[in-house]
Order: structure tokens, then C-alpha cells, then sequence
């Protein structure tokens, strides 16, 4: 089992990685968070976001990563 330092450091990296993707590819990214299924409501003094479609699909293509992680390791 991984230490809490390994641990930390690995999350670090794979934080720095995400950062790396949007930097340089968010222009092709601006579809993300506009899915059909993300709820918008916007009023005048109120505006309600809530992705839920973008959700699903981060949480299904991380599931995807981690699973295959999980077999080559």
C-alpha cells in the first residue's frame, strides 16, 4: 500500500496534468459544461448552474482511467 506521501505527491502530479490539458487545449474544451442536461436558470437578480450532465460524464470517463489504472497496476 502507498504511503501518504506517495500519496500526495501523485495527486499533485495528476492536479498538475488537469492544469496542463486545460491551459493548453481549453478553447477545443468549451463544449464541457454546456452538455443537453446541464440545468441554467437565469433571472434578473438570480442565476442558477448546475452541470449535471458534465458531472456524469467527468465521473464515468475518471471511473474508465482509474479501473484501468487499477488492472495495469
Amino acid at each position: 500500500m502507498l504511503n501518504t506521501g506517495k500519496l500526495i505527491i501523485y495527486g499533485g502530479l495528476f492536479i498538475v496534468l488537469i492544469g496542463l490539458v486545460v491551459y493548453f487545449f481549453g478553447d477545443k474544451l468549451s463544449w464541457l459544461g454546456r452538455l443537453p442536461g446541464d440545468i441554467r436558470i437565469e433571472r434578473e437578480n438570480f442565476s442558477f448552474y448546475f452541470p449535471i450532465t458534465t458531472m456524469l460524464l467527468i465521473s464515468v470517463v475518471l471511473t474508465l482511467l482509474l479501473r484501468l489504472l487499477q488492472r495495469l497496476l
